[in-house]
Protein backbone atom coordinates (compact mmCIF):
# COMPACT_ATOMS: atom_id res chain seq x y z
CA UNK A 1 0.00 0.00 0.00
CA UNK A 2 2.68 2.63 0.87
CA UNK A 3 4.47 1.93 -2.42
CA UNK A 4 1.35 2.40 -4.57
CA UNK A 5 0.40 5.56 -2.66
CA UNK A 6 3.85 7.03 -3.22
CA UNK A 7 3.75 6.12 -6.90
CA UNK A 8 0.39 7.83 -7.34
CA UNK A 9 1.63 10.97 -5.57
CA UNK A 10 4.72 11.12 -7.78
CA UNK A 11 2.58 10.60 -10.88
CA UNK A 12 0.28 13.51 -10.03
CA UNK A 13 3.27 15.63 -9.02
CA UNK A 14 4.86 15.08 -12.43
CA UNK A 15 1.61 15.83 -14.26
CA UNK A 16 0.87 19.04 -12.38
CA UNK A 17 4.48 20.19 -12.62
CA UNK A 18 4.44 19.60 -16.37
CA UNK A 19 1.15 21.49 -16.72
CA UNK A 20 2.49 24.47 -14.77
CA UNK A 21 5.71 24.63 -16.77
CA UNK A 22 3.78 24.02 -19.98
CA UNK A 23 1.59 27.08 -19.40
CA UNK A 24 -1.70 25.40 -18.56
CA UNK A 25 -1.77 27.48 -15.38
CA UNK A 26 -0.56 31.07 -15.53
CA UNK A 27 1.85 32.64 -13.02
CA UNK A 28 -0.15 33.96 -10.08
CA UNK A 29 -3.21 31.82 -10.89
CA UNK A 30 -4.97 30.29 -7.90
CA UNK A 31 -4.91 26.51 -7.72
CA UNK A 32 -8.32 25.55 -6.37
CA UNK A 33 -8.81 22.13 -4.84
CA UNK A 34 -12.21 21.17 -6.26
CA UNK A 35 -11.43 21.52 -9.98
CA UNK A 36 -7.90 20.16 -9.57
CA UNK A 37 -9.13 17.08 -7.71
CA UNK A 38 -11.51 16.43 -10.59
CA UNK A 39 -8.94 17.04 -13.34
CA UNK A 40 -6.28 14.82 -11.77
CA UNK A 41 -8.72 12.38 -10.16
CA UNK A 42 -7.18 12.65 -6.68
CA UNK A 43 -8.25 13.25 -3.10
CA UNK A 44 -7.84 16.58 -1.34
CA UNK A 45 -5.18 15.07 0.93
CA UNK A 46 -3.05 13.79 -1.92
CA UNK A 47 -3.42 17.06 -3.86
CA UNK A 48 -2.37 19.06 -0.78
CA UNK A 49 0.78 16.93 -0.51
CA UNK A 50 1.56 17.47 -4.20
CA UNK A 51 1.05 21.23 -3.95
CA UNK A 52 3.21 21.39 -0.83
CA UNK A 53 6.02 19.60 -2.66
CA UNK A 54 5.69 21.96 -5.62
CA UNK A 55 5.90 24.85 -3.16
CA UNK A 56 9.21 23.42 -1.93
CA UNK A 57 10.40 23.47 -5.55
CA UNK A 58 9.43 27.11 -5.93
CA UNK A 59 6.75 26.53 -8.57
CA UNK A 60 3.81 27.06 -6.22
CA UNK A 61 3.27 29.67 -3.52
CA UNK A 62 1.27 28.93 -0.38
CA UNK A 63 -0.26 31.73 1.69
CA UNK A 64 -2.99 31.85 4.38
CA UNK A 65 -5.05 34.44 2.48
CA UNK A 66 -4.89 32.99 -1.03
CA UNK A 67 -4.15 29.31 -0.50
CA UNK A 68 -2.05 27.77 -3.25
CA UNK A 69 -1.20 29.61 -6.44
CA UNK A 70 1.31 29.33 -9.25
CA UNK A 71 4.31 31.39 -8.19
CA UNK A 72 3.96 34.95 -9.54
CA UNK A 73 6.81 36.21 -11.68
CA UNK A 74 8.46 39.62 -11.84
CA UNK A 75 11.67 41.16 -13.14
CA UNK A 76 12.74 42.01 -9.59
CA UNK A 77 12.33 38.40 -8.47
CA UNK A 78 14.07 37.10 -11.59
CA UNK A 79 17.10 39.31 -10.97
CA UNK A 80 17.27 38.16 -7.35
CA UNK A 81 16.89 34.53 -8.41
CA UNK A 82 19.62 34.93 -11.01
CA UNK A 83 22.13 36.43 -8.60
CA UNK A 84 21.41 33.69 -6.07
CA UNK A 85 21.72 30.96 -8.68
CA UNK A 86 25.06 32.30 -9.84
CA UNK A 87 26.36 32.20 -6.26
CA UNK A 88 24.95 28.82 -5.25
CA UNK A 89 25.39 26.89 -8.49
CA UNK A 90 28.88 28.35 -8.87
CA UNK A 91 29.78 27.11 -5.40
CA UNK A 92 28.36 23.65 -6.13
CA UNK A 93 30.29 23.40 -9.41
CA UNK A 94 33.52 24.58 -7.80
CA UNK A 95 33.21 21.93 -5.10
CA UNK A 96 32.46 19.33 -7.74
CA UNK A 97 35.62 20.19 -9.64
CA UNK A 98 37.62 20.03 -6.41
CA UNK A 99 36.06 16.81 -5.13
CA UNK A 100 34.38 15.06 -8.04
CA UNK A 101 35.70 11.67 -9.09
CA UNK A 102 36.03 9.93 -12.45
CA UNK A 103 32.46 8.64 -12.26
CA UNK A 104 31.16 12.21 -11.90
CA UNK A 105 33.16 13.41 -14.90
CA UNK A 106 31.99 10.44 -16.94
CA UNK A 107 28.38 11.29 -16.09
CA UNK A 108 28.97 14.88 -17.21
CA UNK A 109 30.41 13.81 -20.55
CA UNK A 110 27.54 11.38 -21.13
CA UNK A 111 24.91 13.96 -20.18
CA UNK A 112 26.48 16.53 -22.50
CA UNK A 113 26.64 14.03 -25.37
CA UNK A 114 22.90 13.38 -25.02
CA UNK A 115 22.14 17.11 -24.81
CA UNK A 116 24.28 17.95 -27.83
CA UNK A 117 22.59 15.27 -29.92
CA UNK A 118 18.98 16.00 -28.96
CA UNK A 119 16.73 18.16 -31.15
CA UNK A 120 16.14 21.47 -29.39
CA UNK A 121 13.25 23.17 -31.15
CA UNK A 122 9.74 21.81 -31.48
CA UNK A 123 8.95 21.48 -35.20
CA UNK A 124 5.26 22.29 -34.70
CA UNK A 125 5.98 25.27 -32.44
CA UNK A 126 9.53 26.62 -32.93
CA UNK A 127 9.12 28.99 -29.99
CA UNK A 128 9.17 25.97 -27.68
CA UNK A 129 11.92 23.49 -26.94
CA UNK A 130 11.19 19.78 -27.19
CA UNK A 131 10.46 17.79 -24.02
CA UNK A 132 13.43 15.57 -24.86
CA UNK A 133 15.80 18.54 -25.02
CA UNK A 134 14.37 20.00 -21.81
CA UNK A 135 14.98 16.68 -20.06
CA UNK A 136 18.53 16.42 -21.45
CA UNK A 137 19.21 20.04 -20.47
CA UNK A 138 17.99 19.41 -16.94
CA UNK A 139 20.11 16.27 -16.67
CA UNK A 140 23.26 18.09 -17.82
CA UNK A 141 22.85 20.92 -15.32
CA UNK A 142 21.90 18.42 -12.62
CA UNK A 143 25.12 16.53 -13.34
CA UNK A 144 27.11 19.75 -12.98
CA UNK A 145 25.72 20.22 -9.47
CA UNK A 146 25.86 16.59 -8.35
CA UNK A 147 29.61 16.47 -7.77
CA UNK A 148 29.55 18.89 -4.83
CA UNK A 149 29.16 16.01 -2.35
CA UNK A 150 26.78 18.05 -0.18
CA UNK A 151 23.17 16.94 0.04
CA UNK A 152 22.01 20.31 1.33
CA UNK A 153 23.93 22.40 -1.19
CA UNK A 154 22.72 20.19 -4.02
CA UNK A 155 19.10 20.46 -2.83
CA UNK A 156 19.26 24.27 -2.64
CA UNK A 157 20.88 24.59 -6.06
CA UNK A 158 18.35 22.21 -7.62
CA UNK A 159 15.41 24.10 -6.10
CA UNK A 160 16.72 27.38 -7.52
CA UNK A 161 17.05 25.84 -10.98
CA UNK A 162 13.48 24.56 -10.77
CA UNK A 163 12.24 28.06 -9.92
CA UNK A 164 14.06 29.40 -12.97
CA UNK A 165 12.16 26.94 -15.21
CA UNK A 166 9.00 28.98 -14.66
CA UNK A 167 10.66 32.06 -16.12
CA UNK A 168 12.12 30.19 -19.06
CA UNK A 169 8.74 28.74 -19.97
CA UNK A 170 6.91 32.05 -19.76
CA UNK A 171 9.61 34.18 -21.32
CA UNK A 172 8.60 36.08 -24.42
CA UNK A 173 12.30 35.95 -25.31
CA UNK A 174 12.34 32.19 -25.81
CA UNK A 175 11.79 32.52 -29.56
CA UNK A 176 14.54 35.12 -29.88
CA UNK A 177 17.32 33.57 -27.84
CA UNK A 178 18.77 31.51 -30.69
CA UNK A 179 19.68 34.66 -32.62
CA UNK A 180 21.44 36.16 -29.61
CA UNK A 181 23.31 33.14 -28.30
CA UNK A 182 24.68 29.70 -28.99
CA UNK A 183 23.44 27.40 -26.18
CA UNK A 184 25.30 24.40 -27.58
CA UNK A 185 28.62 26.24 -27.43
CA UNK A 186 27.85 27.59 -23.96
CA UNK A 187 27.27 24.08 -22.64
CA UNK A 188 30.37 22.76 -24.41
CA UNK A 189 32.49 25.52 -22.88
CA UNK A 190 31.22 24.83 -19.37
CA UNK A 191 31.91 21.13 -19.83
CA UNK A 192 35.42 21.62 -21.18
CA UNK A 193 36.53 23.91 -18.35
CA UNK A 194 35.00 21.50 -15.84
CA UNK A 195 36.72 18.44 -17.28
CA UNK A 196 40.00 20.40 -17.45
CA UNK A 197 39.69 21.16 -13.74
CA UNK A 198 39.71 24.94 -14.28
CA UNK A 199 37.26 25.90 -11.53
CA UNK A 200 37.50 29.68 -12.02
CA UNK A 201 36.82 29.48 -15.75
CA UNK A 202 34.05 26.86 -15.36
CA UNK A 203 32.24 28.89 -12.69
CA UNK A 204 32.55 32.05 -14.79
CA UNK A 205 31.19 30.27 -17.87
CA UNK A 206 28.23 28.91 -15.88
CA UNK A 207 27.52 32.37 -14.45
CA UNK A 208 27.58 33.89 -17.94
CA UNK A 209 25.22 31.15 -19.15
CA UNK A 210 22.72 31.85 -16.36
CA UNK A 211 22.98 35.63 -16.64
CA UNK A 212 22.53 35.73 -20.42
CA UNK A 213 19.19 33.94 -20.15
CA UNK A 214 18.00 36.56 -17.67
CA UNK A 215 19.30 39.44 -19.79
CA UNK A 216 17.34 38.20 -22.80
CA UNK A 217 14.17 37.65 -20.76
CA UNK A 218 14.31 41.14 -19.26
CA UNK A 219 15.04 42.74 -22.63
CA UNK A 220 12.06 41.00 -24.22
CA UNK A 221 9.70 42.19 -21.48
CA UNK A 222 10.67 45.86 -21.81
Amino acid sequence: MPTSAKTRTDEVLDRLRTDILGGRFAPGERLKFAPLCQVYDVSVGLLREVLSRLAEQGLVLASPQVGFQVTPISVEDLLDLTRTRMDIEGLALRRGIERGDMAWRARLVAAHFTLANTQRRNEEDPTRVTPEWEAAHTDFHDALLAGCESRRLYAIATALRTSACLYRRWSEAIDATDAARDPAQEHATILQYTIDGDADAAVAALADHIELTTTLIVAARE
